[in-house]
């Protein structure tokens, strides 16, 4: 049977190139749609709450908070003439700088506003913040900064701008840009009145903010009241070169919102469920900048390179594919990179996209998984094709689940081999018509063939009228023999019955020899690599087609060898027919031919014996009795006239009794 070898290395790596290019493309494609950078944020976000640093700066919070509304029982807003003491106190406690995270866009009193402005000139280190806010009316929308009353940035307030811009998900991770934010402008201002006590820090544009712990519990929090009334528990030095905010720290309730209580998402809400306070981000924000601790972006070049080193880097566990080995080795390179951008992040404050690479691994993963199966499907498809017409369907099955035998090469096995002949045809189809010639062949092939696989054998190759199988291969079968010998004859029996269509074929009183032996031989794919054939070679198979043509000397239907017969163990009757020599072998071999006649096989025995010993009337005395008892019997009438040929000349030298097959 002739079969197309596949080349699973050379189809495998283009696969897996493939594969590996699909993954790039879509890694590519996602890193530009919006939703799938949010995904990437959400792994920033697991980065930032895994292992946060501590806050080691000396900067404080003062709340204005829901304590500090009950203790003053003042509504909002405050009188600006508190803030003023708020301001004095600090001042004289000897904060570096006094920020407030609130807006004082219209003037009150004036009596509050001189206070308020005396104060702030009085301290020097005073930050007010600005904000935008959205106007609209019936001509016109639009956004609109709101700064401090002038009387307040006259006194000496420095105005910083509180925005902090959001993500798509609304989310605070980025560090505002601008040249007046208000982190740069407090650390502008403790620079401006402590000189020696830091630099200016460089922070990259487009960076990402560090948070550092849970809303709350990162920053000391001191309520506003607590200031104002000059809390006993709170020491005389305790604001001393400390940056101080002031900002809202309220809870969301029913009477106030999120944006009433000046509160925002961060990674930390996922975890804990709290939102965290304007003022609290502006803390983290200067603390970032002074320590280094803001997280640079990777570019979309530096992404798109890891991405494809990635890629490569795949086509090792995708090249060499195997769904386990394979997926063993995808989520170990998965983790690798997870762990490298998570390792980037705690300890060099850099951020790159780890999930695209993940996904894009995992899709070249299921595509090389679709290719493997389809591979396999289209190779099953081919042996099911290649030896469903040759072998019986468990044969299939088997060759189907384990494909790796469908190889270039062969394999030493224990076959028994069957060769079959149509006596007589060549002549005969000088008599048909070429159509004729092909329905008695092809009604001789289709029978013999049902034959061989309904006993489990393979049908190896068709050669003219003649038929090669072997059982065996490409599955063991420890009853080889015994199913070929078994095969043999029931492909007489359906020869017989095949007559009668035969003949009205016009190939009446056609016949067919067989030949079997058993033995060592050499299965599988034999050829090149663009073809081959899987077939058996060796002095086995040999044997066989020289025994199918030897029936002819001898009259008989199934020649089949000693080494048959012995695994046969008696379970079919046999008849001996002959010793015969093989070219090049100096052993000869044993033929039979089954017989299910008891007593005629016992008489031929005694007839051998005789003869084999030279008893030449004896042996004939059998012979002819034989003959005599079985009319027709051809054997008999061989070794008749055989007698008489060595009885006028006898045998020289040493003789066996054995014949060459070369003279049959």
């Amino acid at each position: 049977m002739l079969i197309r070898p596949p080349n699973p290395g050379k189809q495998a790596l283009k696969f897996a190139g493939l594969s590996a290019l699909l993954g790039w493309v879509l890694g590519l494609v996602l890193s530009t749609v919006p939703a799938w950078q949010i995904v990437e944020l959400k792994v920033f976000d697991l980065f930032t709450v895994a292992d946060p640093p501590k806050q080691s700066l000396p900067i404080t919070i003062i709340g204005i908070d829901e304590a500090s509304f009950t203790q003053l029982d003042k509504r909002w807003p405050w009188p600006r003439d508190m803030h003023a003491q708020l301001i004095d106190k600090l001042a004289k406690a000897g904060a570096a700088v006094i920020a407030f995270d609130v807006l004082f866009p219209e003037s009150a009193s004036p009596k509050e506003d001189e206070a308020f402005a005396a104060s702030i000139k009085a301290a020097g280190n005073v930050v007010l913040a600005a904000d935008f806010a959205y106007h609209e009316t019936a001509s016109i929308r639009q956004w609109m900064r709101v700064d401090p009353t002038p009387e307040l940035t006259k006194a000496g307030a420095t105005t910083a701008l509180a925005s902090i811009p959001l993500d798509d998900d609304s989310v605070i991770r980025q560090v505002p840009d601008a040249e007046d934010a208000f982190w740069r402008q407090v650390i502008k201002t403790l620079i401006r009145v402590r000189p020696n006590m830091v630099q200016e820090p460089y922070v990259a544009p487009g960076s990402l903010m560090r948070h550092l712990g849970p809303p709350r519990r990162t920053f000391p929090h001191i309520s506003y009241y607590q200031v104002l009334n000059g809390d006993p528990s709170i020491p005389p030095d305790y604001f001393a070169n400390q940056i101080v905010l002031i900002g809202k720290d309220l809870r969301v309730s029913g009477e106030n919102n999120a944006s009433q209580g000046d509160l925002f998402s961060t990674p930390f809400l996922y975890k804990l469920h709290e939102l965290t306070p304007g003022v609290e981000l502006h803390a983290t924000l200067i603390e970032n900048a002074l320590m280094g601790q803001t997280i640079r972006q990777a570019s979309i070049r530096f992404n798109t390179m890891v991405l494809t080193l990635v890629m490569l880097l795949s086509l090792s566990w995708l090249a060499f594919w195997g769904p386990l080995r394979s997926a063993i080795l995808m989520i170990a390179s998965a983790g690798a990179v997870v762990g490298l951008a998570a390792w980037q992040f705690q300890t060099g404050n850099f951020w790159f996209w780890s999930a695209t690479p993940v996904v894009s691994m995992l899709a070249a993963f299921m595509c090389m998984a679709a290719a493997s199966y389809w591979t396999e499907k289209r190779r099953a498809n081919e042996i099911r094709g290649a030896f469903s017409k040759y072998v019986s369907q468990e044969v299939v099955d088997r060759m189907v689940a384990h494909p790796e035998e469908l190889k270039l090469g062969g394999q030493r096995r224990e076959l028994t081999v069957v060769f079959t002949d149509l006596a007589g045809f060549t002549s005969l189809s000088e008599k048909l018509t070429p159509e004729g010639v092909a329905d008695v062949i092809n009604l001789y092939l289709n029978e013999v063939t049902k034959v061989v696989m309904a006993h489990h054998g393979t049908v190896d190759k068709f050669v003219g009228d003649a038929v090669m199988a072997f059982w065996g291969a490409p599955l063991d079968d420890e009853e080889h023999a015994l199913n070929a010998t078994r095969a043999a004859i029931e492909m007489q029996v359906v020869m017989d019955r095949l007559q009668p269509r035969f003949e009205a074929l016009g190939a009446g009183g056609v016949s067919m020899r067989v030949g079997l032996n058993s033995g060592p031989a050499i299965v599988g794919n034999m050829g090149s690599d663009l073809r081959f054939d899987y077939t058996a070679l060796g002095d086995t198979v040999n044997l066989a087609a020289r025994l199918e043509g030897a029936n002819k000397a001898y009259g008989t239907g199934i020649l089949l060898s000693s080494s048959t017969a012995e695994l046969l163990r008696g379970r079919i009757g046999l008849r001996r027919v002959d010793k015969v020599k093989v070219k090049g072998k100096n052993v000869p071999v044993e033929v039979f031919t089954p017989c299910d006649d008891a007593s005629l096989a016992a008489a031929t025995e005694r007839a051998w014996h005789a003869y084999q010993n030279k008893h030449w009337d004896a042996a004939l005395q059998e012979w002819e009795a034989m003959r005599a008892s079985q009319p027709g019997d051809s054997l008999a009438q061989c070794y008749v006239e055989r007698i008489g040929k060595l009885v006028e000349q006898p045998p020289e030298g040493e003789w066996d009794g054995a014949v060459s097959l070369d003279k049959l």
